[in-house]
């Protein structure tokens, strides 16, 4: 067990309906939780979406879970969905849903939370799901390949293979539109990359790094149309861009 002053992290006791709060960490998997890490939500489905969710382990709410939804939504974790009890809590006229299911990713164990939403009658049929993005990859993952998906995310492949959601602090987002970086924030985070060697895989959103500025040849790209479009980018082809 190891102890961190700031790592407040809710226990939810569906019967007595309040939240308690504990200090807790899993050394395993390091320090999880909304004061660093930031939430990623994905609407819609891509191949690397696809892989993503393919590699995520079904398993019971836990403390995080609750974290990554409303307060009012958290009972809602614990209640199937129409599927499995047509009177569950989450049921909405016989066929539609609105429930939760909570899951693992094994690699990084990071909580993810889908949430279905299904009209009566099935016209609408969706899941979001909801996460928090790694604050860096793991001690011996190697930079491959940075992607950039149409659905709106950003990810981030090691060398033996392993698709990680971009390493994210304090939900400031990247991207050429939403989150609090910005293009910005994106170009931060190629040109430390690329000053590294591949080797600094971690946030851009680290606090001592807030003010570091973007290579200019970096930041005009991603805040282009061509950086718009879904594609892998290798270590050679953003030193490529980098170098105009």
């Amino acid at each position: 067990m190891s102890y961190q002053p700031r790592d407040l992290q809710p226990v939810y006791d569906p019967a007595a309906g309040y939240t308690h709060f504990v200090l807790y960490t899993e050394p395993k998997y390091g320090t999880v939780g909304a004061a660093w890490n930031g939430t990623v939500s994905i609407e819609r489905e891509s191949p690397y979406v696809q892989e993503w969710l393919g590699r995520l382990q079904p398993c019971e709410p836990n403390t995080l879970h609750t974290t990554l939804v409303e307060s009012d939504k958290i009972a809602s974790l614990f209640h199937p969905g129409v599927d499995d009890d047509k009177d569950s809590p989450s049921a909405v006229g016989g066929s539609g849903c609105l429930c939760f299911k909570s899951f693992m990713d094994p690699e990084f164990g990071l909580p993810v939370v889908a949430h279905h939403y299904r009209t009566v009658g099935g016209n609408i049929d969706q899941w979001t799901y909801k996460a928090y993005a790694p604050l860096d990859l793991r001690p011996d993952d190697e930079f491959y390949r940075l992607i950039i998906d149409r659905t709106g995310c950003f990810w981030i492949r090691t060398r033996d293979g392993l698709l990680s959601l971009l390493p994210e602090e304090n939900g400031r987002g990247y991207g050429t539109g939403y989150g609090g970086g910005g293009p910005t924030e994106l170009a931060q985070y190629i040109t430390r990359l690329l000053d590294s060697g591949g080797e600094d895989t971690a946030a851009a959103g680290d606090g001592r790094r807030h003010d570091d500025q973007p290579d200019p040849n970096i930041l005009a790209w991603v805040s282009s149309k061509d950086a718009t479009r879904t594609q892998e980018l290798t270590f050679k082809e953003l030193a490529a861009i980098q170098r105009g």
